[in-house]
């Protein structure tokens, strides 16, 4: 996430991010469960079964950073997106990013 942010690549950089939290809060499920985590790709959903009580505002940005997963979008949207993430947008999210695997490295 960090390479791709200092090689200017920003919308990778971000959907990268989007697929640090989600190993994690997968890695949570399957802690919590012992069976294999959903094929799901939105956060918030993956918080709740990993049973990780995060704050109403990180749950905001987990449904914020849930829509950096690009992987079937539509080419407008992706387009969209990569218009979006300019320097400033790109760093404000990476840190928050930084900020929730924190917190779920911690509660894991």
């Amino acid at each position: 996430m960090i390479l791709l942010f200092n090689a200017k690549d920003y919308s990778w950089s971000l959907f990268i991010g989007h697929i640090v939290l989600e190993r994690l809060l997968k890695a949570g499920v399957v802690k919590l469960t012992q069976k294999h985590a959903p094929y799901l790709h939105d956060l918030s959903k993956l918080s709740k079964v990993a049973k990780l009580n995060f704050s109403e505002e990180h749950l905001d940005w987990l449904d914020t950073i849930s829509t950096f997963n690009l992987n079937a979008r539509y080419d407008t949207y992706k387009e969209a997106f990569y218009r979006k993430c300019t320097p400033v947008f790109t760093a404000e999210w990476i840190n928050k990013i930084k900020i929730l695997q924190a917190w779920t490295k911690e509660k894991l």
